[in-house]
């Protein structure tokens, strides 16, 4: 048999194999050389290739790492789920540098109301689509039905046209009921009136977002008691204060662009006056009903006061019948101008004026255990520049001064002394009377029915849609 030379290649091999030493490979000159020589070459060999050697490891480990990191990490999102978004930051690993990069938390879901109310009611609502008011369809009118309106296409596109005028108007609404809620949680027996006014007018002044003319509270808090129906709101120094007996009207009112909610509620703690509360809101909420496009103002002020005197009250062992107050009426409402020249009567024999599409108007009902009638007393706190009043020359300096802050501040809007003194202006009584004399600044003193008699008031603001009739102001407590 051939020999193939196998066994010497093997002792070739053998000699030739490299051995090592603590992790090193060393030739077989190395192992044959001195032992002094071999510590040079392996010193020698440590300078040229240690620094790159380390850095290689180290960069392996490193990386062997971050992979293992981002492994177990991709691992437990197919267990929890990818669509988790708020439960922690997603971590992302890049293989070059080994760095971590952080994604910032995703912050979701709507801005809730502080206690008391500080956040605008804008940032709550942040893509300005505000919560609409009670919806309801138009009345008949002398057989003709209104239904007809929900479903036509041409009104469907008349409301869209609008869509930013019921914009500003919820938006005003929805600060009205987080308002009156705060007020409502507060509002007890021993509190002074004008602390009561300035916390529902500071409320009022932050969620509504104050901006000159463009945002703000449309008149001043009224806060009448007793036989005192409306226009009551305390000068600074007054020091009247609530009491468990009284029957406290509060009637404040919001705009946005000049689109005003008018909207008020009465405050009684002794339960005697619940008939007397109750007759109101019920005559408040039949005036709605009955209220539509083409339906005559005095067929809803006759409705009105059948409902109210259907109702009596219990005072003191003596009955009464509540009376509305039939001077006293709601009224249409323009941009700007809280009275715009339509009454709503509160009793029948009222004018026989339709309403109209797209009008806004404040549905209010009085009721009183007086004579229902009432009359300017007490002292005045409520004034308004004339809407319609031109140019008018004035020679008293103070008078021009106060003109200009009023302009500025407040427009055709109503103010109060309060108001006043709050920008800053003093000694001004002399000018306002000069601004009442000329005819460019009505003063409008609180209304009072005899003295030791109940009054209540109820009040909505309701919008005369195309399609349908929504009362804007409406919320879960009236």
């Amino acid at each position: 048999m051939a020999d193939t030379g196998e066994g010497d290649s093997e002792n070739i091999k053998k000699e030739n194999e490299l051995k090592v030493e603590d992790g090193k490979t060393l030739s077989v000159e190395d192992c044959s050389a001195p032992e002094g020589e071999k510590k040079k070459k392996r010193k020698r060999k440590k300078k040229k290739g240690g620094a790159q050697g380390e850095s290689e490891v180290g960069e392996q480990s490193n990386l062997e790492k971050d992979v293992d990191e981002v492994t177990e990490k991709l691992e437990k999102q197919k267990v929890n789920g990818d669509d988790d978004g708020d439960e922690g930051e997603k971590v992302a690993a890049e293989p070059e540098t080994g760095k971590k990069k952080k994604k910032k938390k995703k912050k979701g879901g709507q801005k809730q109301q502080t206690d008391p109310p500080t956040i605008p009611i804008s940032e709550i609502f942040p893509n300005g689509n505000y919560p609409q008011g009670q919806i309801l369809p138009h009345p008949d009118v002398d057989g003709v039905t209104a239904a007809w309106r929900t479903t036509n296409e041409e009104k469907k596109a008349m409301e869209r046209a609008e869509a930013d005028i019921y914009s500003d108007i919820r938006q005003a609404a929805e600060t009205h009921r987080q308002v009156r809620k705060y007020v409502q949680g507060f509002l007890k027996p021993g509190l002074q009136m004008i602390d009561i006014c300035e916390r529902l007018e500071t409320a009022g002044r932050k969620l509504i977002n104050e901006n000159g003319l463009k945002a703000g509270l449309a008149f001043p808090t009224g806060c009448s008691l007793n036989y005192c129906a409306a226009h009551y709101t305390p000068n600074n120094g007054d020091t009247t204060v609530l009491t468990y007996d009284d029957v406290c009207k509060i009637d404040f009112g919001t705009h946005v662009n000049g689109r005003i909610i008018d909207c008020a509620f009465t405050v009684a703690f002794n339960p005697k006056y619940d008939n007397l509360l109750a007759s109101v809101k019920d005559a408040t909420n039949t005036g709605i009903k009955e209220a539509g496009i083409d339906v005559r103002l005095c067929d809803v002020g006759e409705r009105i006061q059948e409902v109210m005197e259907s109702y009596e009250v219990e005072l003191d062992g003596k009955t009464y019948q509540v009376k509305p107050i039939r001077n006293l009426n709601g009224h249409s409402v323009g941009q700007y101008r809280i009275h715009a020249g339509k009454t709503v009567p509160i009793v029948k024999g009222g004018e026989a004026i339709k309403m109209e599409e797209g009008e806004f108007y404040a549905i209010e009902t009085f009721g009183s255990t007086g004579k229902g009638v009432v009359h300017d007393d007490l002292e005045c706190s409520h004034y308004m520049k004339n809407f319609d009043v031109g140019h008018v020359p004035l020679r008293l300096q103070r008078a021009k001064t106060l003109l200009n802050t009023i302009n500025q501040n407040f427009g055709t809007l109503a103010f109060c002394r309060r108001w006043l003194d709050r920008l800053g202006e003093s000694k001004y009584l002399m000018g306002l009377k000069s601004l009442c004399d000329a005819g460019i600044v009505d003063a409008y003193p609180p209304l009072c029915d005899m003295k030791g008699c109940y009054t209540a008031q109820f009040e909505h603001t309701i919008l005369l849609r195309p399609t349908c009739k929504e009362v804007i102001s409406r919320g879960e407590d009236y």
